[in-house]
């Protein structure tokens, strides 16, 4: 029950326009700090003495702190009230940025990318619910337009601004520029919407859940970041982690399915067409967020890219996805959204089956034009995706399932990279070792430029670059091609979700 929401009246002039800005934006760093990262990966490993693929446990970390706390939201908001929810976690946001940002060690940036990621989970679905409560009635598509623009422009600015800060400063403030919005923002929407906050309902902590919660998901995803380094399952830490992962999975779907009060309500998966229709966001969002991972490694790994280039180059996807969007949403509302889903998942299967022939000599526009491209399916997927999963659930399960369905999706999206990484950087060393083997096997190559002059150890200098980019380059287009099977084999599995009977607001499927 919230408090007196049926008498509260919704905000007006000055002060709805400067909640609304502030919410929005809430929402927006929450978003773009999962992004903002991702090209900033290789500054950071090289500032902190570590292997570009241990750099991505500071994507990783970050997500899965992120998919523990959104489904626990519900859970928050009930026991301690939305607007004190809110604050607490944006202060907390501003608080571990600042301290991510001081980071001198992997160890700590990685820990502080945990509790932020775990401050970040709320500020997304409440955002959204302050935004709509503060609204006239009337005016909630335009709340949930503003809302979702952000969550749009979130991935598009994320990889500009983090290559741009890395390039004319240093990584560290792509996490202390958060600081000083997240205070003022916290302090003035204490004073804003006080007024709006819910009533608490004292349901019991379930502590014993929320730990089986954190147990597997970190066991999982440090099994995962940790597998390469120490030889996978030859490894007696990799194997206890498996373990503990197991066990306390199988733990917590017990627990979760026999607790009166589960911080969790998994029974929702009793639903077909949710489940399926989970299955197949989870499967793409888990594909496109490593092929998202992996654009930037290789841009400034081999074809000499800069950060701020990465960025931009990236950037295209949120451009073109935003700019189609409303059309898409609208398309929602008149056609079948299992159609629509189909088609965007098959469409970024495609296109990124296409990236699966890219070579070293490609120029800007060869590179972004592939990106534009996949950004027109992106919508497609992502909008309708949510009306056909919630759609398969009773009405008051909505705001449970979407919950759980956005911790499926992060979840998936962080394994993916760490599985996507580790594979990339194994198949670069497969690759390596092949091409040694049969590049000048019979030292034509190196002789021809001796002849013309070179020094001796320029010219194998020349050889050993051209092995090693060729390398990096079959391994990202094995990647991609892998990718692509994966999204269009998924793209058939939202054909066992019945047909949605309900409308869904598309906002929720952020």
């Amino acid at each position: 029950m919230e408090k007196d929401q049926q008498f509260e009246r919704p905000l007006t002039g000055g002060g709805l326009i400067l909640a609304a800005v502030l919410l929005s934006m809430a929402n927006l760093i929450a978003i773009l700090d999962m992004t903002i990262a991702n090209v900033s990966i290789p500054n950071i490993a090289g500032s902190l003495g570590v292997t570009p693929t241990q750099g991505t446990w500071v994507i990783t970390s970050y997500a899965v702190a992120e998919a523990i706390t959104v489904p626990l939201t519900g859970w928050f908001t009930a026991r301690y009230g939305s607007v004190r929810v809110f604050v607490i976690a944006m202060l907390g946001f501003g608080l571990f940025s600042g301290l991510a940002g001081l980071a001198t060690s992997l160890e700590f940036l990685v820990l502080t990318r945990v509790l932020q990621g775990m401050a970040g989970g709320p500020l997304m679905p409440l955002s959204q619910t302050l935004l709509l409560r503060i609204f006239p009635k009337e005016k909630a598509a335009a709340a949930t337009g503003i809302w979702a623009m952000t969550t749009l422009v979130g991935p598009v600015l994320g990889p500009i601004l983090g290559g741009w800060i890395c390039d004319n400063y240093t990584w560290h403030w792509i996490f202390l520029i958060n600081v000083p919005f997240a205070l003022v923002c916290a302090y003035l929407c204490w004073k804003l919407l006080e007024k709006y906050e819910t009533a608490i309902v004292r349901n019991p902590i379930d502590i014993v859940g929320f730990a089986l919660l954190v147990i597997w998901v970190g066991a999982l995803q440090i099994m995962l970041d940790e597998g390469k380094n120490l030889g996978w399952f030859s490894s007696k830490i990799i194997i206890s982690l498996a373990i503990i992962s197991f066990i306390g999975f199988i733990a917590f779907l017990i627990w979760e399915l026999t607790e009166t009060h589960p911080i969790v309500d998994i029974r929702i998966f009793r639903h077909r067409g949710f489940t399926a229709a989970v299955l197949t966001i989870s499967l793409t969002f888990a594909g496109f967020f490593a092929a998202n991972v992996l654009t930037p490694l290789w841009l400034q790994s081999i074809m000499g890219y800069t950060a701020t280039n990465s960025g931009t180059a990236t950037a295209w996807v949120g451009i073109t996805a935003f700019l189609i969007a409303p059309g898409v949403a609208a398309m929602s509302t008149k056609y079948d959204p299992r159609i629509l889903v189909f088609f965007g998942v098959i469409w970024i299967g495609a296109i990124i089956g296409v990236r699966a022939i890219s070579s070293t000599d490609m120029d800007y526009w060869s590179i972004c034009i592939p990106l534009m491209l996949l950004g027109l399916g992106m919508p497609f997927f992502f909008i309708p995706s949510t009306a056909v999963a919630l759609s398969s659930v009773k009405e008051e399960e909505t705001n449970s399932a979407a919950g759980l369905m956005n911790f499926m999706r992060t979840l998936a999206g962080a394994i993916a990279t760490s599985v996507a990484t580790s594979y990339w950087e194994d198949s670069v060393t497969i690759n390596r070792a092949e091409l040694v083997g049969i590049i000048d096997s019979d030292q034509s190559f190196v002789s021809q430029f001796i002849d013309q002059g070179v020094p001796q150890d320029m010219a194998l200098g020349m050889l050993e670059k051209i092995v090693s980019d060729q390398s990096v380059m079959l391994a990202t287009n094995q990647i991609m091609f892998d990718i692509a099977i994966l999204l269009v084999a998924s793209a058939f599995v939202i054909w066992i979700v019945p047909k949605p009977t309900r409308a869904i607001d598309p906002g929720l499927s952020h």
